[in-house]
């Protein structure tokens, strides 16, 4: 199996100058073994932009494949490069999901430390602290630092501790960019650096043209809890119960988990929020074309909270809109069409339902 894969880190300095100065060297590379590789893995393969224009060459005259792994897609992006449509699935892996860990998850260190595969691994505190600054300090030095995708470092790291405490709610870019000390033409620049590098994605509000009274402002989400709380400086603090910063950071790891999952199960979820000016909210809106609406509420309480629950079903009333109430209330429920379950067993029905 060795023989029938060729590999190439780029992180590695003396393998990324030789194929930089050359890329038409992974030809010869190939031609030169004696029995011919049926796989070439390169990691990082944004580091070099014209390594892709040789890799399409191999994949159509030579037949050969690639597996091409790297961690942002603005370099290329930037530079125009060969980004091999039709030729190339794309996939993305994101931290573990609870159903991947399945019985080693642990709710309480997903809220606290998030779900890297580092972060799981350690066992002790302190080593899971360490390793989330660790990551945070690599991405600003390896991402943002060494590919120079900012003029102006300072301002970037201050920001990534703005945006970490402004996560989940809804943004004010001027208002971000006064706090930082830039230009609102920035901050939307480095959200957008934040989406390419996969670091969050942005949650929009829903919005169909019989809802006037939308708040269209949208949201942002870090890919990780314990990635946002490492660039917000929280991690000595226990997420504590029952306050409203578990209450965030629980709705902020059940989002993800929709969001990475509505990626791996192709179920092609438009994620969205809803708002309206008269207070009426609800956390996540998952639609597919305009007939299929579901609405989720997330609570953190252990108890279902019926005050909320019939909001929520007067808010769909006389509509076609699947509505669940996602909680710690381990007990399955069902009021006026709203489906209350423990947030769990809710985000497996509805990606069943989804097939």
């Amino acid at each position: 199996m060795k023989n029938q894969c060729l590999y190439y880190d780029l992180l590695d300095d003396e393998v990324e100058e030789r194929l930089s100065k050359n890329p038409n060297l992974l030809r010869s590379d190939i031609e030169g073994k004696k029995i011919k590789p049926k796989w070439v893995v390169i990691d990082e393969v944004q580091k070099i932009p014209r390594l892709l224009d040789v890799i399409q060459s191999l994949i159509v005259k030579d037949k050969i494949k690639f597996i091409l792994t790297g961690s942002s897609a603005r370099k290329l992006k930037i530079n125009g490069a060969n980004l091999l449509a039709g030729r190339a699935f794309d996939y993305r892996l994101y931290p573990f999901s609870f159903i991947e860990l399945a019985e080693n998850f642990n709710l309480k260190d997903a809220l606290n430390y998030g779900l890297l595969p580092g972060a799981t691994l350690f066992k002790e505190k302190n080593d899971k602290v360490k390793y989330l600054k660790s990551y945070i300090s690599t991405y600003v030095k390896t991402e943002i630092q060494m590919e120079q995708v900012v003029r102006k470092l300072d301002p970037f790291k201050n920001f990534l501790e703005v945006c970490a405490q402004m996560n989940g709610k809804l943004l004010n870019f001027s208002k971000i960019g006064k706090e930082v000390g830039v230009d609102t033409k920035t901050i939307i620049t480095y959200y957008q650096i934040l989406e390419d590098t996969y670091l969050g994605f942005m949650l929009p509000a829903f919005h169909t043209s019989l809802r006037k009274s939308i708040l269209l402002t949208p949201k942002f989400y870090f890919f990780d809890t314990g990635v946002k709380r490492a660039l917000e400086q929280t991690l000595l603090s226990d997420v504590v119960p029952s306050t409203s910063y578990y209450g965030e950071v629980f709705e902020h790891f059940v989002i993800s988990e929709i969001y990475k999952l509505n990626h791996y199960y192709e179920a092609d979820y438009k994620l969205s929020y809803f708002s309206t000016k008269d207070g009426l909210e609800v956390d996540l809106v998952l639609s597919r074309g305009k007939k299929e609406v579901i609405f989720i509420e997330i609570k953190s309480s252990e108890k279902i909270d019926q005050v909320e629950v019939n909001k929520l079903a007067k808010l769909t009333a006389n509509t076609k809109i699947k509505t669940y109430y996602l909680s710690l209330d381990p007990i399955a429920q069902a009021f006026a069409g709203v489906r209350c379950l423990l947030w769990s067993d809710g985000i497996k029905e509805i990606f069943e339902e989804a097939k």
